[in-house]
């Protein structure tokens, strides 16, 4: 069976001792509005299929479906480290941590930041989720403390964010827009002119970018590829405006070797 294509980044593939895949929504066995690779057990998807989708990711590490660690994702600042598989008892969290050979750090998105970080001289590395309310409360900054409780350096850390919604395709309003700016003095900088008056575009992977150079990692970039924009990618925010009841997930993932 082919492997699912993935994508990576020039950025972490420098960095030694680590692997990384960005997976799109192709080569998975789910059917339906979930066709591809699905991987979100959290979805209403053939629990089945999810669970192949899942071992079919996992494959492209060369390691089997329990080493693939994700977490029960809730929009927080919460990072887990892990030393073992977590077994069915997914915690909750948005971000996992380890410097264990063979675990695969995993973060699910659907429009979502995914960031990968990764301290090779450490040997330590980290998924994260960050939507909009994780990465305003501080998934990012939260992921990062935890590598530097593992050994990390954050002036050594590499971190990449991965597909997720892009500025050209994130519309909000003006509510959402003053949150940011009560909470996250200067984020203005991340939002522009909507179509109309009362709206405004966020472009969620600056705003990460910022977060992340502002707590120290300044070896950082975006992908660049826009969930929305790209149906090759799962995304929340199409599936809305499709009218469908539910939406695949992708997988961002990292291991130490």
């Amino acid at each position: 069976m082919t492997a699912p294509p993935t994508f990576t980044h020039p950025l972490l593939d420098a960095v030694p001792g680590v692997r990384h895949a960005f997976f799109s929504r192709e080569g998975g066995a789910s059917q339906g509005i979930y066709a591809g690779l699905n991987v979100g057990r959290g979805s209403r998807d053939d629990p089945a299929a999810v669970a192949e989708n899942r071992r079919r990711a996992a494959a492209v590490f060369g390691r089997t479906e329990a080493d693939l660690l994700t977490c029960h994702q809730i929009h927080s600042a919460i990072a887990h480290v892990a030393t073992a598989p977590f077994g069915e008892a997914r915690p909750e969290g948005d971000a996992v941590v380890s410097r264990a050979s063979g675990l695969i750090c995993g973060a699910l998105s659907a429009d979502c930041a995914p960031i990968l970080l990764a301290d090779g001289t450490a040997g330590v590395v980290g998924a994260a989720h960050a939507g909009w309310k994780g990465a305003l409360t501080g998934v990012a900054e939260a992921t990062v403390a935890a590598m530097e409780r593992e050994g990390a350096d954050r002036a050594r850390i590499t971190a990449v964010v991965g597909p997720c919604i892009g500025p050209a395709s994130y519309e909000v309003g003006l509510d959402f827009l003053q949150r940011f700016v009560d909470e996250a003095p200067g984020s203005e900088a991340q939002f522009a002119p909507g179509a109309t008056a009362d709206k405004r575009m966020f472009d969620l992977p600056a705003f990460v970018l910022a977060r992340l150079a502002a707590c120290g990692v300044t070896q950082a970039a975006w992908i660049g590829i826009d969930t929305c924009a790209d149906a090759r990618f799962f995304s929340n925010r199409r599936a809305f405006h499709r009218g469908e009841p539910d939406y695949g997930r992708l997988l961002s993932a990292i291991m130490l070797v």
